[in-house]
């Protein structure tokens, strides 16, 4: 197995508290987040999801909430990943004023199921191309994001530092 770190910190022109309220509800993801292909709600805490970002596979996720505050969002993730992601918000002036919130990303995973097939040292070769495969899954989340709270008429780059 492999072990991955992988960090994003983003600065959004909202208040933490909206954007605690959207990525706490895991079941709406996939109405925002364009590399989410599916969720199912398993109850309040839990949830089945299906990811894809640019490479061509899916990673099949079971998300359990172990951390629900207003300044930090945590799932231990299982499936073909297995370990930790979170989300800190820290409350920060926008550009131009007003509220905005510093988002710290951070997940600590291990590949399993259909991923973990894969012998550790052709993982090893592909490291680069992973990296920059979940970058791009950040990167839909962060525009998704954007959208999402800038109201239902925006678009997925909508918002003030949404380039």
């Amino acid at each position: 197995m492999a072990a991955y770190v992988f960090t994003e910190r983003w600065h959004l022109p909202h208040a933490p508290d909206r954007v605690a309220a959207v990525l706490g509800d895991v079941e709406g993801y996939a109405a925002w987040w364009p590399q989410v292909r599916a969720v199912v709600a398993l109850g309040p805490d839990a949830a089945d999801v299906v990811a894809r970002s640019t490479l061509p596979y899916e990673l099949r996720l079971h998300l359990h909430a172990r951390v629900r505050e207003p300044d930090l969002l945590a799932v231990d993730v299982d499936g073909d990943l297995r370990g930790e992601a979170r989300f800190a918000l820290t409350p920060e002036a926008a550009v131009g004023g007003g509220p905005g919130c510093r988002v710290d990303y951070h997940q600590e995973v291990d590949l399993a199921g259909r991923p973990g097939r894969v012998p550790t040292p052709l993982v090893r070769l592909a490291d680069p191309l992973l990296r920059w495969n979940h970058h791009r899954m950040m990167e839909g989340c962060r525009r998704g994001l954007l959208g999402c709270l800038a109201g239902p008429d925006a678009g997925p780059d909508a918002g003030p530092g949404a380039a």
